[in-house]
């Protein structure tokens, strides 16, 4: 059903299949209408023929002085002569004073003639009616009484056509005329399709235009496109460009409220260590925290105002490349195992976002590992149709117990209080990760601690 909604949903299926109905209830109809002109056209010419062999029959017999029929008719069609043929003629006497017969070679032996109250005369003696004739065929006859002479001697006239064979030629015209209708219609809607097709290919190509821009590989929709689907591709631009003003625009006003915070909370935390003591250390711990969540909440609505918007596109490998150079030279205790795949893994996603992720993960593995951790980036499943890949980085520090995996999630929740730290960096992790569309799990590590996977997306090539 799901399919079947998919396929209706399509603008190429609707075009595409409303025009081979259409072609389809178009050829049915000529060919109906054809069928049926070629069939009354040869019914009437069966009909004229009949008729002008009869008033031939009638002109050609006469009846001498005592009252015997004579003649010799030539009808000019040799399947008179042609035994049980289908096409017959015979002259019978009607009055009592008229005798002999006369009848075609083709009429071996008689076809007996329906009673007038059965299939009357019309005003001119003459009468048609359909029959079997010799050899089972159905045969359609064309009679009349005459009268041959002044003493008034009547003779009736039969001619017999086969009604058979001209069903017949009508079924071999209406084969063929099925056949190259059908030949015509198919070539016809597969051309049409195909000019279906070509016609809403620049649709296509604002599709793949618009999936470039979301990959972050281009920013704006270029290229010819129809005068009807022009306006669409510069209002699309109109639209692109103003997000990214949009964007821009909250940036500025996040940039402005954070250097406007930086200095009271600067302030705040030089009074605090001049204060000493217990209160000065509670008021600085409070004014970091205060930091830590303003740049948290930063992070956030820097994200915020981005999502949805163009995606941009950063190196991993060489961004993690970097990040664990760094922890190395910050945590000469700890050993750091990188293993990077040779296929260049691209996030959709901007640089410091990244770092962002992998920082924290990386510096809660060097703080609670005890003297190795790695870090780990390699291709992984599809995920809702985007390409995605998988970070993992672990520790063989204490790791976190599988019922407190969740509240190590939790922004603020500290498990040890003991080590240094606000609680606030698996919660940023988890909140960006949510933001990109992307999935957090903790496990137990082969090296005995922390195994923090996380899936993102992979920009489009």
């Amino acid at each position: 059903m799901a399919f079947l909604r998919n396929r209706f949903n399509s603008l190429t299926f609707r075009v595409v299949a409303f025009s081979t109905v259409w072609a389809i209830v178009t050829l049915v109809v000529i060919a109906t209408v054809i069928s049926t002109l070629f069939r009354q056209a040869s019914e009437r010419g069966f009909e004229s023929l009949l008729t002008a062999h009869l008033f031939n029959l009638i002109s050609s017999v006469g009846v001498t002085e005592d009252g015997r029929l004579t003649g010799t008719p030539n009808l000019g069609d040799l399947r008179f002569t042609v035994p049980q043929s289908g096409w017959y003629w015979v002259v019978e006497p009607v009055s009592g004073d008229v005798t002999g017969r006369l009848s075609s070679l083709s009429l071996t032996r008689n076809i007996p003639s329906p009673d007038a109250s059965v299939v009357p005369f019309d005003l001119d003696f003459q009468r048609s009616y359909e029959t079997d004739g010799l050899a089972g065929e159905a045969v359609e006859v064309f009679e009349s009484e005459f009268v041959l002479d002044a003493e008034n001697r009547v003779a009736r006239f039969r001619v017999m056509g086969n009604r058979t064979e001209l069903e017949a030629d009508i079924g071999d015209f209406e084969q063929q005329l099925y056949f190259y209708l059908a030949i015509f219609g198919l070539s016809m809607i597969a051309i049409n399709a195909i000019a279906i097709l070509i016609g809403l290919r620049p649709l296509l190509r604002v599709r793949q235009a618009l999936a470039e821009i979301r990959a972050g590989a281009a920013k704006r929709l270029d290229g010819n496109f129809p005068a009807e689907i022009a306006p669409l591709a510069e209002e699309t631009n109109e639209l692109i460009e103003s997000n990214r003003r949009i964007v821009e625009r909250s940036r500025t006003q996040v940039g402005n409220l954070a250097h406007s915070l930086k200095t009271p909370l600067a302030v705040l935390t030089n009074e605090a260590r001049s204060l000493g003591g217990a209160r000065g250390g509670l008021i600085a711990d409070q004014a970091a925290a205060m930091q830590q969540q303003l740049d948290h909440y930063l992070q956030r609505a820097r994200m915020a105002a981005q999502r949805d918007t163009i995606v941009f596109r950063t190196s991993a490998n060489a961004t993690l490349t970097r990040m664990a150079r760094v922890m190395d030279k910050l945590n000469p205790r700890m050993r750091l195992d990188v293993n990077l795949p040779s296929e260049e893994i691209v996030f959709a996603g901007e640089r410091e976002d990244l770092e962002e992720i992998a920082g924290n993960l990386l510096e809660n593995a060097m703080k609670w590992g005890r003297k190795v951790a790695a870090l780990s980036i390699r291709p992984a499943p599809d995920e809702d149709g985007h390409r995605a890949f998988a970070m993992v980085i672990e520790d063989d520090g204490p790791g976190i117990p599988e019922e407190k995996a969740r509240d190590a999630l939790v922004r603020g929740r500290r498990l040890d209080e003991t080590k240094p730290g606000t609680g606030l960096g698996l919660a940023i992790v988890a909140d960006l990760v949510k933001e990109y569309g992307g999935t957090l799990h903790l496990s137990r590590s082969d090296l005995g601690g922390l195994k923090v996977t996380v899936t993102l997306r992979r920009a489009q090539e």
